[in-house]
């Protein structure tokens, strides 16, 4: 068998998709990786084997129990956050139980209404937008990519404002899985604990009280380790969608139309962000409940294997021309797939904030246009999530509104 390639390193910041191509190539559908610290593990590249997996939860199980790796883990391992031992969120659990928790969050999250969440994404995104739009430039990945979607979502779960920035840099430390992703991560559920506590003095109109009014009786450990999973899902791939999206608006000839007062591209290119650019490159995962073929390939009982989406939505077998746009094609795995795919109320509430916010940019500032050359765009090196480092922007000043900043 050809070497495991290491799940690291610039080529999945500079040539992702050529990177996916080659392993395909190389090891076909399922390729040996190695994460950090050479920690062996799978990941699903093409689309039929991503389905097969995602859709077989007894067979490729989320209970991380059955990870034969762990006794080489060490306690600091970064990866911890992403890939923890007995967890008790909606991640980790199976069956019944799990269904009955993807209800509850679900119903938590349908209960917001979107008239109401757009409000707040259209009064966030002027706030932003008025910070900068006398200046005639802007960084808008740091200045606002970055910041709306986190404050919308802690305004729906209850979060107090100021604790919004805090978030923001302990969501960014935990997901990009480096050495500050522990102290991220102990932030972020100091955060939410307090929370719980304050809705369960003072319930409010909010997703947390809601989530602490539903019956099924889920303890407050359990209720925390779901709002962290929803900050995290919620904020970085929402603010990779917007920064994507933008990128891919200020650079194709396609969207040229959006900049100067049309609506439809602005879908069109969210749209086509989730098939060829998505924020959600590789997610883990699955393990192997038992030995099994997969790919061609021999998966043993408790193997790792890393859900491939990128690769699997650029598969040649299901997304032939990527040059074309993908219209309402939604059949990409960018939401993932099967039980514990995201729930559908959450994928509604990431769309508002992140149009909502790509319309108002374009609305207050029509004659945007990228400051620098598109070859000199660089995204973060990270594997799991696809994002814009930078995306500096000149415009015409304009007047501030005088929104909420």
């Amino acid at each position: 068998m050809t070497a495991p390639v290491p799940l690291s390193g610039t080529r999945f910041q500079t040539e992702p998709a050529q990177l996916y191509r080659e392993m395909r190539r190389e090891h076909g559908a399922v390729a040996p990786v190695l994460l950090d610290g050479d920690v062996p593990a799978w990941l699903v590249l093409d689309y039929r084997e991503l389905h097969q997996v995602t859709g077989d939860p007894v067979l490729f199980s989320r209970d991380s129990d059955l990870w034969n790796q762990w006794d080489r883990i060490p306690a600091d391992w970064p990866l911890l956050p992403m890939i923890g031992r007995k967890q008790p969120s909606i991640l980790y659990t199976v069956g019944e139980r799990h269904r009955r928790r993807a209800a509850m969050v679900a119903d938590a999250l349908e209960s917001v209404d979107p008239f109401t969440l757009r409000r707040y994404a259209e009064e966030y995104a002027d706030g932003l937008v008025d910070a900068f739009c006398g200046a005639g430039e802007a960084e808008l990945i740091a200045q606002y990519a970055m910041l709306l979607p986190v404050r919308v979502l802690v305004k729906i779960y209850g979060v107090p404002d100021e604790q919004g920035p805090g978030l923001v840099t302990a969501l960014n430390d935990m997901i990009d899985g480096r050495e500050r992703a522990l102290a991220g991560q102990q932030h972020l559920a100091e955060s939410v604990f307090g929370l719980l506590a304050a809705k369960r003095a003072e319930p409010g109109e909010d997703v947390a009280s809601r989530m602490l009014a539903d019956p099924s009786g889920f303890t407050v450990e359990e209720m925390a380790q779901d709002l962290m999973v929803m900050m995290a899902a919620g904020h970085q791939p929402t603010a990779d969608w917007i920064g994507n999206s933008l990128r891919l608006m200020l650079t194709d000839d396609r969207f040229a139309a959006s900049l100067s007062g049309g609506r439809h591209s602005v879908a069109e290119a969210m749209n086509e962000v989730l098939w060829a650019d998505t924020p959600t490159q590789n997610v883990a995962g699955r393990w192997a409940s038992r030995d099994t073929h997969l790919g061609g390939r021999h998966i043993r009982a408790g193997d790792l294997l890393l859900l491939g989406l990128a690769a699997a939505n650029a598969d040649p077998q299901v997304h032939i021309d990527n040059a074309a746009l993908t219209g309402g094609n939604s059949a990409h795995f960018s939401f993932g797939h099967g039980e514990h795919r995201c729930p559908f109320p959450a994928q509604e509430i990431a769309e508002v904030i992140a149009r909502t916010g790509i319309e108002v940019l374009l609305d207050r500032l029509p004659d945007l246009d990228l400051a620098v050359p598109a070859g000199a765009l660089t995204r973060r090196p990270s594997p799991w999530l696809r994002g814009m480092t930078d995306l500096p922007v000149t415009f015409t000043p304009t007047p501030a509104l005088g929104g909420t900043p």
